[in-house]
């Protein structure tokens, strides 16, 4: 099985070699998934790209090649590049010579696919995660209030539309008068 996010999938065309059976494959496969997901997005690295939700798909093709789909937080994401060089790093490090990794649009990535430890980390971070969609996926809620991770309160006001990244937007709580950036669902 190979599990992203929180998919997870049957992989009954796992290569096998000499020796290795499709359970074989099938466990590194998992083990590799696991060390592609442990790396730190570059602009929140108190996220891991498991956590955000951008690690898509990892399948082994041969004993010595791995393919990996990355899908960026939005279109033009410039950490893109900079995901796919520290996936490319960790897994040539664990021995797995050819990496290809790919960028995958579609379905496009959207805030549900940051996991409830990813949005914890987030808030206590000082950032304030997104919030979920509805009932089945459905409309975030009209609701436009923000809560502060630093006091709770969600007398928050906007200041910008866009803060560090074009992921975030900034906003001041003020009960607490701090700035703090919130992490736009999408």
């Amino acid at each position: 099985m190979v599990t992203t996010g929180d998919t997870t999938a049957t992989r009954a065309d796992s290569p096998t070699s000499a020796g290795r059976s499709t359970t074989a494959g099938t466990a590194l496969e998992a083990e590799l998934l696991a060390l592609a997901g442990s790396v730190p997005d570059p602009e929140l690295p108190v996220l891991t790209l498991a956590e955000l939700g951008v690690l898509r798909d990892l399948r082994l093709t041969a004993p010595d090649r791995v393919e990996v789909e990355l899908t960026p937080t939005y279109t033009g994401c410039p950490a893109i590049e900079a995901m796919s060089a520290d996936i490319e790093r960790i897994l040539h490090d664990h021995g797995i010579p050819d990496v290809e990794v790919r960028t995958v649009l579609s379905p496009p990535w959207t805030t549900d696919a940051i996991t409830a430890e990813g949005r914890r980390k987030l808030a206590d971070f000082g950032i304030a995660p997104p919030r979920p969609a509805g009932p089945a996926g459905g409309p975030i809620s009209v609701d436009l209030t923000i809560r502060c991770p630093h006091c709770g309160s969600t007398d928050t006001t906007l200041l910008s539309r866009f803060s560090s990244t074009a992921c975030k937007a900034l906003r001041r709580c003020e009960s607490c008068r701090e700035p703090f950036d919130h992490f736009k669902e999408l």
